[in-house]
């Protein structure tokens, strides 16, 4: 058997389009099966098995879904209450809520019902990122289709009204904190807004709302089905079910695979990937989780898991679970300027720290990368990476900071070689380094 997870087992069964994507393929393969019996369960009892089931936030923060929920108000008031998903998925590295929306979408709009009837939402928004054009298209035609079949809208079959509306972005990275989203959604620029007050009580239009990610909602529906303790029986305690993971960078065969959480790493990319380019001895390091958390070196990458604590442990995380593997060939200096640069370029300016420090930051790695820093700098640079961490509204600036840390904590020997070297007159020269930002 190829990884842990087995096909019987497997949510998203439709991941790489092989079969068909609209309303009659989709409920061949389970979707809006036995939803109206779920919706004749109390909310409470729905946010209970999603509590039970230890679904935890697939967009990067890893917070209980169910418990997220309960912190909608009880009761329905003048007040609206809404349902957001987000589906500015602008991570690089990150490419699995794309595949859900273009080809099955239908998982991830009933579980939008299901999850606004546990919150008492009569409307749903669907925020997807301006590049998305295609995707949006498919999901459109999903959501019409869903309207016409009466499984959604008003009057619908399952007897909770709801409408679904798609809202496209204009592309902004800084729109996938979910308040800077929310800003985004009532037309205004995308900026996070402090808090409290939290979603829960105050989030679009002043209405009590609740954000979660694509692949939190669209695993609803089939936990339900299945039972909390069947996606609890996949992973660690703590890290349960069943997770998309994007892999790319320096394997065989990158992909998109959706496997039991708490795998490890190593198996991950030997069996779904054909393993490390040249070899796992020519592997370097790997970022397990998204750009924005800090890489680890390949002697923990042996025997990291692919969970939050155990990723965690090792002072980086899962984040969106997007693996990016760097072999020994990667001018990782390089690599991580380059990251630099697009928190730069992606800062909202709204917080000093962020507005200021990312770019100052970049500046630094650019220099560091070709040798011309100074030895100081290096304390200089993680003390400011520091100042900026934590420091801000949104976690802009930690996704800034936490790749640079990750370098350093890891290769500062490195670092300190190239800078020596510059200094004696023999700039560092590698043939396969990633281009420079412009």
């Amino acid at each position: 058997m190829v990884g842990i997870l087995e096909d019987k087992d497997r949510i998203f069964t439709n991941l790489y389009g092989l079969h068909d994507w609209r309303l009659e393929g989709a409920k061949k393969r389970g979707a809006w099966n036995a939803t109206k019996d779920m919706l004749s369960m109390t909310p409470e009892w729905i946010c209970e098995q999603i509590k039970n089931s230890g679904l935890r936030g697939r967009g990067g923060a890893g917070f209980s879904t169910g418990l997220k929920w309960t912190f909608m108000p009880k009761q329905e008031s003048e007040r609206p209450h809404y349902l957001v998903v987000n589906a500015d998925e602008s991570e690089p590295g990150t490419c699995k809520d794309r595949e859900i929306l273009r080809n099955d979408p239908h998982l991830l709009i009933e579980g939008a019902l299901i999850a606004s009837y546990a919150m008492r939402a009569h409307t749903c928004f669907i925020y997807i990122r301006g590049e998305y054009v295609h995707e949006r298209e498919r999901l459109e035609e999903a959501v019409k289709e869903a309207y016409e079949a009466k499984l959604i809208g008003k009057g619908n079959v399952h007897g909770w009204d709801l409408d679904i509306r798609v809202h496209h972005g204009g592309g902004a990275y800084i729109c996938g904190d979910e308040t800077a989203l929310l800003e985004s959604l009532e037309g205004k620029k995308g900026q996070p807004r402090l808090k409290p007050p939290f979603p829960a009580g105050a989030g679009v239009y002043g209405c009590p709302t609740t954000v979660n990610n694509v692949e939190s909602i669209a695993v609803v529906g089939t936990i339900l089905r299945r039972g909390a303790g069947w996606f609890a029986g996949f992973g660690r305690p703590n890290n349960t079910g069943t997770k998309l993971m994007c892999i790319s960078g320096h394997v065989e065969k990158p992909c998109n695979v959706e496997e039991a959480m708490s795998i490890p790493l190593k198996q991950l990319l030997e069996d779904h990937c054909g393993g490390v380019r040249g070899g796992w001895g020519n592997l370097k390091a790997v970022i397990p989780g998204g750009s924005s958390v800090r890489m680890i070196p390949a002697h923990e990458a042996e025997t990291a898991l692919m969970d939050f604590d155990s990723l965690g442990a090792l002072k980086s995380g899962l984040g969106t679970a997007a693996v990016i593997v760097m072999d020994q060939s990667t001018d990782l200096v390089r690599a991580i300027a380059r990251i630099s640069y697009f928190y730069k370029h992606e800062s909202c300016g709204q917080c000093t720290p962020c507005r200021e420090g990312t770019g100052w930051m970049w500046r630094v790695m650019e220099r560091m990368a070709t040798g011309e820093a100074e030895m100081k700098e290096i304390d200089l640079l993680l003390d400011v990476a520091s100042q900026v961490e934590g420091h801000t509204i949104c976690a802009l600036g930690d996704a800034a900071a936490w790749p640079i840390q990750g370098l350093f904590r890891h290769f500062r020997p490195e670092i300190e070689a190239r800078i020596t070297a510059y200094r004696a007159g023999r700039p560092h020269v590698q043939g396969a380094t990633l281009v420079a930002a412009e």
